[in-house]
């Protein structure tokens, strides 16, 4: 009897083409929920939010402005940002290309509260 779980790619992604999409952990006995975000609009990312949990960005692809309470970074791809609980945040793409992050949810299931319109 296999102890491992298997999340089949579309059971998660929102398009076969891009990494766009979500899961929740909770459902699989983990303390952890992952979004994967792709655009190629610049200026196209999450307005400002936060949670109750931390959250890690890791840019896979292209250049991101991302927004930390008061503090802005340009991340590139390869680098790893960490947003601590309930302090907003945000992020866009700053081009020229697509823009690509994977970001953990340090929960099992998302809760997220929305400060911008």
């Amino acid at each position: 009897m296999s102890v491992a779980k298997i999340l089949e790619r579309h059971e998660w992604a929102e398009r076969p083409d891009v990494w766009q999409g979500e899961f929740e952990g909770g459902a699989y006995g983990a303390n952890v929920s992952v979004m994967f975000y792709t655009t190629d609009k610049i200026g196209g990312g999450p307005r400002l939010h936060k949670h109750p949990y931390a959250e890690v960005f890791i840019i896979r692809q292209g250049r991101a402005l991302v927004t930390i309470g008061t503090e802005q970074i340009e991340a590139t791809a390869g680098q790893i940002i960490f947003a601590p609980a309930d302090v907003p945040h945000k992020f866009s793409n700053l081009g020229p290309g697509r823009l690509e992050t994977t970001d953990l949810h340090v929960t099992d299931a998302f809760s997220t509260e929305w400060l911008e319109e």
